[in-house]
């Protein structure tokens, strides 16, 4: 398989972590945002969105967007389980997953910060703002979602999460990563968020995590 990706990229970040955890080996292809070699023709003529991740399958299909390449891996690669046997348990990790994917990573990727700063030209200070702002009021409603969902566990004999569900990777872990470690680039106040940050901790004690991280990517110094 081939990986098209950027090392910053919080989407691209979470389809390694899939891959890591799977122990799927792939080749991995650099797409550099910031030099926008995605809207490249040669690249961008074979992508409907021309965004990364892309991922290349070993019979040659290409599939698009984060989630849904996932999923895929998940469905053609079941161990380990990404997604829950039980589908309560399913629909709990995907709503945590949807949170950071749906809610709070749309508002704060490049292409807006872009647009903000140069179609509207707000200030550096402003799109930091911005960018701080939903980041934080998205993490704090993870924050109260997995406090539900340690009750709800509880309350049906279940052990204590020490990850976002349970204690082995989910697609909410995946998720969930990315949007830490982007945060942190940009300063965002991560304090008063025990259970989220406590889940990241924990997952960033697993090789298959440190292995996805920005730092170790090929592209990290270009």
């Amino acid at each position: 398989m081939k990986l098209y990706n950027f090392f910053r990229s919080s989407a691209s970040f979470r389809v390694r972590i899939a891959l890591e955890v799977k122990g799927l080996p792939y080749d991995y292809q650099s797409v550099q945002l910031a030099k926008t070699e995605h809207l490249a023709p040669g690249y961008a003529s074979r992508m409907g969105d021309a965004l990364v991740p892309a991922l290349q399958t070993d019979e040659g299909h290409l599939l698009t967007q984060s989630m849904a390449i996932i999923e895929y891996l998940d469905e053609t690669h079941p161990q380990p389980p990404l997604l829950p046997a039980d589908a309560l348990a399913r629909a709990r990790v995907r709503a945590l997953a949807q949170m950071v994917a749906c809610e709070i990573h749309p508002l704060n990727n490049l292409r807006v910060l872009k647009y903000l700063k140069h179609q509207l030209q707000v200030t550096d200070a402003a799109k930091d703002a911005w960018y701080a702002h939903w980041v934080r009021n998205g993490l704090e409603a993870f924050e109260r979602q997995l406090a539900l969902l340690e009750g709800e566990r509880v309350a049906a004999g279940l052990a204590p999460s020490r990850l976002c569900w349970g204690d082995t990777p989910t697609l909410a872990d995946c998720c969930l990563v990315p949007q830490i470690f982007n945060g942190r680039r940009f300063n965002v106040d991560m304090d008063g968020l025990p259970r989220t940050m406590a889940a990241f901790d924990a997952c960033m004690q697993l090789p298959a995590f440190q292995r996805a991280q920005p730092s170790s990517c090929p592209d990290a110094e270009s």
